[in-house]
């Protein structure tokens, strides 16, 4: 349902006026030599498809513009504290709910509240150290770089493939170091939350588990200016 409201709502929102390309670092900006074909939305919506938040995407085509460290942890922030963040978090704890995962939780709604408070714990660690912190202190730009044209096969591994590729704060391609250790960091805390899922193996899945949800993540980020573009065009 959080999803349908979403989506009602950018059909009837009105277009939102260009941002110049100097305000790249605050998350949008104008795209004027995109090549042909490319989907350029004025303005990067704060949810894509109504629930993801995309804070953090931008148009790959943009004058690159380096963040300071205060408006990457601006960014992890406003990442973490988004509403439908929460909604999300409360579908994930049902399924691990559902599929009786750390089963020392119990069930019922003590059960369903344990799993709920790891997820948030999950999330919020997640997003402060893969979009805050460690690309601060190891001068990575924590944003997703839309691609916006090409095929939808190599835009989805470009998409996808930004997990492992990000940009230094003077633009260059380095491996995304942010990504891995951050989210390896956030499995090892679970280690004290998750008595039922200690050890190495289930801190490597925690990891990678988080990792593909990102890579999934950057391709529904990709591709949510097209769906709309097509979807729900502004009434005329």
């Amino acid at each position: 349902m959080a999803l349908l409201s979403g989506l009602a709502a950018a059909q009837q929102a009105a277009p939102a006026p260009v941002v110049p390309a100097s305000d790249a670092s605050a998350g949008s900006a104008a795209t004027p030599d995109a090549p042909t074909g490319a989907v350029i939305p004025a303005v990067e919506d704060k949810r894509a498809f109504g629930v993801l938040p995309n804070y953090r995407t931008v148009e790959g085509s943009a004058p690159f513009k380096a963040l300071t460290a205060k408006q990457k942890m601006t960014i992890a922030t406003k990442d973490t504290i988004d509403g439908p963040s929460y909604v999300l978090a409360g579908v994930f704890s049902g399924l691990y709910q559902l599929t009786d995962q750390n089963p020392s939780f119990g069930q019922g709604m003590k059960g369903y509240s344990h799993r709920y408070a790891c997820s948030i714990a999950d999330q919020d660690i997640g997003n402060y150290m893969t979009e805050g912190i460690l690309p601060a202190l190891l001068h990575h730009d924590p944003r997703y770089f839309r691609r916006g044209y090409g095929s939808r096969l190599g835009r989805a591994f470009y998409a996808a493939s930004r997990v492992t590729i990000a940009k230094t704060d003077q633009g260059r391609p380095v491996f995304n170091v942010s990504e891995f250790l951050g989210n390896g960091i956030t499995g090892a805390v679970g280690n004290a939350y998750y008595p039922d899922s200690v050890g190495l193996s289930p801190t490597m899945v925690r990891m990678f588990t988080q990792i593909g949800t990102d890579a999934i993540s950057n391709v529904l980020k990709e591709f949510w200016p097209d769906v709309k573009h097509k979807f729900f065009k502004p009434k005329s």
